[in-house]
């Protein structure tokens, strides 16, 4: 059972109400986002590009710049070396287009993920060596590949890194950390420690890969002198795609970032979004969140995963919109197919997870060595949510070696408690909340044991937590409250929809919808509301089945017939049902408790 957290965050929303021209719910709403000062709040609120932070005020950048300029304008070779998710994929967009408009030459390279792995490696050096590359550009890896980019400085390469993930450290004898910067003629990554940067530190370190690439050519266009708003604007919707589907925190810029970059996205120039956005039927629809992090940024994902996102990243670089077309066609036609594997995998994994001796697990670590390695990651994303732990799945590569990616929870930092494993790895990387790692196969059931011997989370901290709002009978939130809610969109990752929690609500009747029966249609009551309309999004048998085991079978039954008198207490969100033509009210169940 979920554990429900009312906020409980004080602050004079009456106040903020009058000055920002809102209501107080969303006031609270806000407060509750952790604004605190009039300053975040405008931010969150009137934000514009003009609020973004300086690009010269991540560390590093001002000399990538530099560096950078002086290789176009002396026509020196660039190769722009990214990764094969959506985040490395733009990244690399930004680069090669900011740099061709510029005059530069350059060519870019993106791992395969089956035969290189993440990020830059000995053969991709080694075939820049081949080409007569003068200058290595990383965007979002690189941080943790010192001894790869040392193989290019010895080379004579000069070597470029701009990154956004952790800097890898070890742990000395007093428990202090010693952070690895790679060697580079410039390193910029906004989660470099402000004690390797005399102090100098990034406002709002929770940007993507994309972004930091996008702000690099923010000030590259500055120096020069260049002309480049209009390649700035186009490229600002790759930089909110990478963000939304890299699950960046939705708050401070990259809230910015994204909002603006949706609306580039509507309208973009570029033939190959343009195309990807049309076999997605999403035309004539306002682009939201869900629909880059949920039907775009899988598209790109699944070339990655199946194929090669090089063929992605070619979309992004066609000029020709009926080629486009094709080509947008096969990246969906590659995620249609992922996610059939996907289904499968999650079910082998959910499996293994639920036998006896994985019983005393916190931390799961699944080997799967015939699962598609690529979906690994995916598949752990699924088990953490199903089993509310940090999740490690493991597939064998066709070397034979053990690769796999793992999701964590909000109380374990999945990168620090590997970095406590890290002499059982061939390779690994990641961030607070994921992992990307290898292995040899013996190696796995060791790691597994002794991640779990390590492990300190309680039992508190594996339960699922919602956090809700404020408690409030639905009756009190009309239409109006609820558009207003929509000026604080895009939702995501740390700007959840607003959830209200209420008790005593009397469900009198259901009907069962969808294909797969998962659609749950209620309607119900409450004392300061009247009549409601409900929805919820689970296996519609096993809510009956719920009812059943909770109240018995008659009131499952009179509840079919419209006849029903169960309590439950919900947590839900309101939002606007609009059907020929009519806006109305309804109430989305994402929880509930049964009386």
């Amino acid at each position: 059972m979920s554990k429900w957290i009312v906020y409980n965050k004080k602050a004079d929303f009456k106040g903020i109400a009058a000055r920002f021209h809102i209501s107080q719910i969303t006031a609270r709403i806000l407060r509750n986002r952790d604004l605190q000062t009039d300053e975040e709040f405008h931010m969150f609120l009137q934000g514009s590009l003009a609020d973004l932070h300086d690009p010269s005020l991540l560390p590093g950048l001002s000399s990538a710049a530099d560096l950078l300029l002086d290789k176009i304008r002396r026509g020196k070779k660039i190769r722009v070396i990214g990764d094969y998710d959506v985040d490395g994929i733009c990244a690399t967009y930004i680069l090669v287009r900011s740099i061709r408009e510029m005059g530069g030459d350059v060519d870019y390279e993106l791992p395969d993920r089956i035969l290189d792995g993440y990020g830059i490696n000995v053969r991709i050096v080694e075939d820049a060596i081949k080409a007569g590359v003068d200058t290595v550009l990383t965007c979002d890896n690189g941080i943790a590949a010192g001894s790869v980019l040392e193989k290019a400085a010895e080379a004579g390469m000069t070597v470029i890194v701009t990154d956004h993930h952790e800097v890898p450290f070890v742990l000395e004898e007093d428990g202090s950390k010693k952070y690895i910067l790679p060697p580079g003629d410039a390193v910029v990554d906004p989660k470099i420690p402000a004690e390797l940067t005399e102090g100098k530190h990034y406002p709002f370190p929770e940007i993507c890969g994309a972004v930091v690439a996008y702000k690099l050519c923010q000030i590259l266009m500055k120096k020069a002198s260049f002309m480049g708003s209009g390649v700035l604007k186009e490229l600002l919707s790759f930089a909110a795609l990478a963000t939304i589907c890299d699950v960046m925190p939705l708050k401070d810029e990259n809230r910015i970032l994204v909002r603006e970059g949706l609306k580039e996205a509507a309208r973009t120039p570029n033939q190959g979004l343009k195309a990807l956005i049309e076999v997605n039927d999403l035309a004539d629809k306002k682009l939201t969140g869900y629909h880059a992090g949920f039907i775009l940024g899988p598209c790109l994902n699944a070339t990655g995963r199946l194929d090669s996102a090089m063929k992605a990243l070619s979309l992004f670089f066609e000029n020709n919109y009926d080629r486009a077309l094709v080509l947008a066609g096969e990246l969906k036609a590659l995620n249609d197919s992922r996610k059939d594997m996907t289904l499968k995998g999650v079910e082998e994994a959910c499996a293994l997870a639920e036998r006896e001796d994985y019983a005393g697990d916190r931390v799961l670590v699944l080997y799967l060595p015939d699962c598609h390695e690529s979906l690994a990651g995916i598949i752990a994303g699924r088990v953490r949510e199903q089993f509310a732990r940090p999740s490690i799945v493991m597939t064998r590569t066709e070397s034979g070696m053990a690769k796999g990616s793992g999701r964590s929870i909000e109380a374990y930092d999945m990168f620090e408690e590997l970095s406590r494993c890290r002499d059982l790895f061939l390779k690994f990387g990641g961030h607070k909340m994921a992992a990307g790692l290898s292995m040899t196969e013996e190696n796995v059931e060791i790691f597994r044991k002794r991640i779990n011997a390590q492990c300190s989370l309680t039992e508190e901290d594996l339960v699922d937590t919602i956090r809700v709002d404020m408690v409030m009978p639905p009756g009190y939130i009309d239409l109006a409250t609820v558009r207003e809610f929509e000026s604080l969109e895009p939702w995501g990752q740390e700007n959840p929809k607003p959830l209200f929690a209420v008790k005593d609500v009397t469900l009198t009747g259901v009907r069962i919808l969808g294909k797969n029966r998962n659609v749950v249609r209620l309607t119900a009551r409450e004392k300061y509301s009247g009549s409601l309309d409900l929805i919820r999004f689970e296996d519609g048998d096993a809510f009956l089945k719920r009812v059943e085991d909770s109240r018995g079978l008659s009131a499952a039954k009179d509840l079919q017939r419209g006849m029903g008198n169960v309590t439950i207490d919900m947590v839900y969100y309101p939002d606007i049902n609009s059907w020929q033509g009519r806006d109305s009210l309804q109430y989305v169940v994402k929880d509930l408790r049964i009386r």
